[in-house]
């Protein structure tokens, strides 16, 4: 690479603005503007990014380390991100329905629009996981395309800066004199926290270097949490799903991969009763109706773990771990994962029952019971008489035109087309059934289904969470805070003095806070023949 030599005999890296020693301007822009106050920022080192533009690594690095790529990236992400809420996620709907359906009845075309362009799984696509990853690499380029030469101009300063550097600081004044009090000065600066270094009668002095490397830390706490946030999308790293289960039954934990079970022995909900609370809460029970405001649901459950592989078609061996209530709040925790109660239904519909009748006699051959959630094919009464399901209708309706048709397959309204054999009818007879009615087709039948009973269940619903990336979220955060208070509370400030000619030349620098950096050369070069800087911003 070339190396750009200043007069003062240092040799800078090609695309140097300031001398990395004297700050004397190399760049052409910097010679001609004499009247405009440099720019200091990146001390006017060399960055990669404006000086290798030739191979497409290059191209590849100056797209990402420009601030308005990561700006837009950014931008790009949070509109992303904002249009994942517009709907429920895919993972946030009834298991029971397929995501397609559930979109289109629910939201119409716009949700047929949503599922089409793959916004129902949005967060685990592989084109937003594109945009999360390039947000982390335009951080990562960013900032070592500056934090590198930043670095080293400010480890490679000089102390005796160039005499027009010193004129085009924004803080710079000028004293006709060549002696001054230069012990006192000195004194002062060091009284004030400040490093003070000396060569040939000039004087450097700086204090809160460390608050330069402030974005930079948060460029640190940002990647290390865009990490996080990505391992949560390696299987195993993080698990969040809901469990429906009812009482009584014994269902797969998900995303343990078969290894744990979780039996629902009793779910127990708890209300306000206007008789049986303090006077305190009388008025706000009376208020909403008694009985109406949950004081407590829970669900006394078993965990089982399951003993060996898994055979396909066989009953799993399970040995019970432990017995647990679990309550909004107060989860069950085990082997890295936890069960939150979060919601339920009371009183969903289980189970129906129905007999097979003579319509003249009311004669009954006998009854069959229907498991809404998993019902068979074909029930045997026995002496040649069967009964099968040729339509089930879980929530039953009728559509525009008049057709029976479901909404979801959950059982909130569930009927049914039975074909019912005798040896009297052989070829069969269709009767149409939902709760409390009969419809039957054009024609005598001679039998028919009657409904005669239902049967309910409660259900609850457990979150199933496991998140092995929380730490490195949380230092993530906590890095990227350190960086904010770094960068925040404190500030990088510089003084130099230089004997010129006839002349003491000062001239200040700093981050921010230029005003708190006036008063403070005030105050050291109060009571000696120097003159204090002014800001030269203001003329401008």
């Amino acid at each position: 690479m070339n190396k750009v030599n200043c007069e003062c005999g240092h040799a800078n890296p090609e695309g140097t603005i300031l001398c990395e020693s004297c700050g004397n301007p190399l760049g052409d822009k910097e010679k001609k503007d004499t009247k405009h106050l440099l720019d200091m920022k990146y001390e006017g080192s060399a960055r990669r990014s404006q000086t290798y533009k030739r191979t497409f690594v290059d191209k590849i690095w100056n797209f990402f380390s420009s601030v308005k790529v990561g700006v837009w990236l950014i931008f790009l992400t949070l509109l992303a991100s904002a249009l994942g809420t517009v709907f429920p996620q895919e993972m946030y709907i009834p298991p029971s329905v397929t995501a397609s359906q559930f979109y289109k009845d629910e939201y119409g075309i716009l949700g047929q629009l949503y599922y089409e362009l793959g916004f129902h799984n949005l967060y685990g696509s592989w084109w937003y996981m594109i945009l999360v990853a390039s947000i982390g690499i335009s951080l990562v380029i960013a900032s070592l395309d500056r934090f590198v030469p930043l670095h080293r101009a400010l480890k490679k300063q000089g102390v005796s800066r160039h005499h027009t550097f010193m004129k085009r600081q924004r803080l710079y004044s000028s004293t006709k004199t060549n002696e001054y009090d230069f012990e006192l000065v000195k004194e002062r600066l060091a009284s004030r926290r400040y490093h003070v270094r000396e060569e040939n009668g000039n004087l450097l002095a700086e204090k809160g270097r460390f608050s330069r490397w402030g974005p930079y830390v948060n460029h640190c706490g940002l990647i290390i949490f865009l990490i996080g946030a990505m391992l949560r999308f390696i299987p195993g790293m993080y698990i969040d799903e809901v469990l429906w289960v009812r009482e009584g039954e014994t269902a797969v934990i998900p995303g343990t991969e078969g290894r744990y079970y979780l039996e629902n022995k009793d779910f127990i909900m708890e209300v306000y009763e206007k008789d049986k609370e303090d006077e305190v809460f009388e008025e706000a029970i009376t208020r909403v109706g008694d009985g109406s405001v949950v004081k407590n649901f829970q669900s006394d459950v078993i965990l089982y773990e399951r003993e060996g592989e898994i055979v396909h078609g066989a009953e799993p061996k399970l040995n019970k771990v432990k017995e647990e209530e679990i309550r909004v709040n107060e989860p069950l925790k085990f082997d890295s994962y936890s069960l939150y109660q979060v919601d339920y239904k009371l009183n969903e519909l289980n189970k129906m029952t129905f007999s097979l009748i003579n319509k003249e006699t009311e004669e009954s051959f006998g009854q069959i019971q229907v498991d809404l959630l998993d019902p068979q094919k074909e029930y045997d009464l026995g002496n040649g008489i069967k009964v099968e399901i040729s339509t089930y209708l879980p929530d039953f309706y009728f559509d525009e035109e008049g057709v029976p048709a479901t909404k979801t397959r959950i059982p909130n309204n569930p009927a049914f087309v039975f074909k019912m054999y005798t040896p009297q009818t052989p070829k069969g007879e269709s009767s149409f059934v939902a709760i409390q009615q009969t419809i039957e087709p054009s024609g005598e039948n001679q039998y028919k289904m009657k409904f005669e009973g239902i049967e309910t269940k409660d259900l609850t619903a457990l979150t199933v969470r496991k998140d092995l990336t929380l730490w490195i979220l949380a230092l993530g955060g906590a890095i990227f805070m350190i960086g904010v208070i770094q960068g925040m509370y404190w500030n990088h400030r510089r003084i130099w003095i230089k004997q010129h000619d006839d002349e003491i030349l000062i001239a200040g620098h700093t981050n921010k806070n230029w005003y708190g950096l006036a008063k403070e050369i005030e105050i050291v070069v109060e009571g000696t023949s120097l003159s204090a800087p002014k800001d030269q911003k203001e003329k401008e």
